[in-house]
């Protein structure tokens, strides 16, 4: 027997979560299926060890704010996603005030997010940063401070031990946050769960999607625990499988899929042991990438939350692993080239040789000299104090480029076939903090003209009271909105 379904998410993390809920609260009796490869949802990308749980608000994160070639700091990408990002919070004050996420469960947690930097050039940037971002209401509060003792009140861990004829630099914004985007999933889905019509499939592989004659699609899962097959044939298909998106994708043969390609990127961070070095620390702490190094791989000193227990890690460390998925295979990077994008990801290998070295480079780095990248941060740190982990697999988006022949990008992009009817998610950061507001891209795209209509819009207000107006312009919405999801998600009481 074929089953039948409205809307199909492929992948249990914070995308398929989020859609799902949107969905669920849009059409309350749509009949929604979920498939996990894994027994867990939310254990990939989404899972707290396997990212750096920072609220990506670009408070602290410099690669979201380039020098341009004049001098000026290009700030739009840092509007743009601070403003998902309270989009995101008000999503889950609403689930959280309609209790439809656990309150006992704390996912979400005030922690400062600061900019660090030193020699002058890099202090200069901060400066001329922090003057562009304060202009709007968005970044208001942003404090920003060249004195060494100030500074050291700020994160007495970083400045002890330091020579204080070091010059520095450091922004603080006071309203940042650390989640666990794997516990937010987890509540997500158990109240899927509980919602007639919906079901959710943990041990599912999907093997095929194909498109069928009347514009539905016919999907064939694997029960990976009893090699049982069966057909789904489903109106509408979301991949948000990650990692694993690409290939899924693949799969569908539609056209809007021909030139993209992937390059996976593997995490390592060092993670605190000592619960005294922990304690002194209560902050997350973003710095400048070295020379060569790709965007996401900014070191930062980071206060976690993470099962209730504070941690304290430090990183990224760069790896390479021909797996598109931290539970994947290493065949997924060969076996993802073909016909259709293996010109692009030749051009845009040739084009980013630096990237290459630089991986190379990271790979074969020896304790020691992992050490010394945290010194810069920790000048006092012990190294019997930190243990090195492997956080997240990450596949960064190759697409086609009419002037390139192809381009490595690092941000996330939505793929559609021409009738809308199946969508794909393609890429990394800074993904889940802004899930929200890419999950009502989806819907704008697939479903224009049911968000257009007053029962959807009166639904997505109640749910994002901003919907359709601008919180990087209009002050007095920002501030309320801000007031608003504080409460609710009682930042202030944490």
């Amino acid at each position: 027997m074929i089953a039948k379904q409205d809307f199909t998410l492929i992948g249990a993390g914070i995308m398929s979560a989020t859609l799902g809920v949107l969905l669920k609260q849009l059409m309350p009796d749509a009949k929604i299926s979920i498939y996990e490869r894994l027994d867990k949802v939310g254990a990939e990308s989404s899972d707290a060890w396997n990212n750096a749980g920072t609220g990506h608000s670009a408070f602290c994160e410099l690669n979201y704010t380039p020098e341009n070639e004049d001098g000026q700091v290009d700030i739009s990408k840092a509007l743009k996603i601070s403003e998902s990002f309270e989009v995101s919070k008000q999503l889950w004050a609403y689930l959280v005030k309609n209790n439809l996420l656990p309150a006992n469960d704390p996912f979400i947690n005030d922690i400062d997010h600061m900019s660090f930097v030193w020699g002058d050039e890099n202090i200069d940037f901060l400066k001329k940063r922090h003057t562009a971002l304060t202009a709007y209401p968005i970044f208001k509060d942003m404090l920003h401070s060249e004195n060494f003792e100030e500074i050291r009140e700020w994160v007495p861990l970083m400045m002890t031990g330091r020579n204080k004829d070091q010059k520095v630099g450091a922004t603080r914004m006071p309203i940042g946050t650390d989640v666990n985007f794997g516990t937010i999933t987890r509540g997500m889905i158990a109240y899927l769960q509980s919602c007639d019509g919906v079901e959710v499939f943990l041990g599912h592989q999907v093997e095929d999607i194909d498109d069928r004659k009347d514009g539905t699609w016919e999907i064939e899962v694997k029960d990976l625990h009893t090699n049982e097959e069966k057909t789904i044939h489903s109106n509408f298909v979301f991949i948000g499988a990650g990692g694993g998106a690409l290939k899924l994708l693949e799969k569908s043969d539609i056209p809007e899929a021909d030139g993209y390609g992937g390059f996976p990127v593997s995490g390592q961070f060092l993670k605190c042991n000592n619960q005294d070095v922990i304690l002194q620390h209560e902050a997350k702490v973003y710095g400048m990438a070295e020379v060569g190094a790709p965007p996401m791989s900014v070191p930062h000193l980071d206060t976690r939350m993470l099962n209730g227990e504070r941690s304290l890690l430090f990183g990224p460390y760069a790896g390479f692993s021909t797996k598109f998925l931290k539970n994947g295979s290493y065949f997924d990077l060969p076996l993802s080239i073909d016909a259709h994008n293996i010109f692009p990801m030749l051009r845009a290998g040739l084009h980013n040789l630096s990237l290459t070295k630089y991986l190379i480079e990271q790979v074969v780095q020896s304790p020691e000299e992992r050490f010394k990248a945290l010194e810069k941060y920790y000048p006092n740190a012990k190294i019997e104090d930190w243990e090195l982990i492997t956080a997240g697999q990450r596949v960064q988006i190759i697409k086609k480029d009419a002037k390139e022949g192809g381009v490595l990008k690092f941000g996330t992009e939505i793929v559609t076939n021409k009738n809308k009817t199946i969508a794909a998610l393609l890429g990394a950061s800074p993904g889940a903090s802004t899930s929200v507001s890419i999950m009502l891209s989806v819907l704008n795209e697939c479903f224009p003209m049911q968000v257009k209509s007053k029962a959807w819009q009166q639904k997505l207000t109640q749910m994002i009271p901003s919907l359709g107006r601008s919180l990087i312009t209009d002050e007095k919405l920002c501030l309320s909105t801000r007031d608003y999801t504080t409460a609710i998600l009682k930042l202030e009481d944490k």
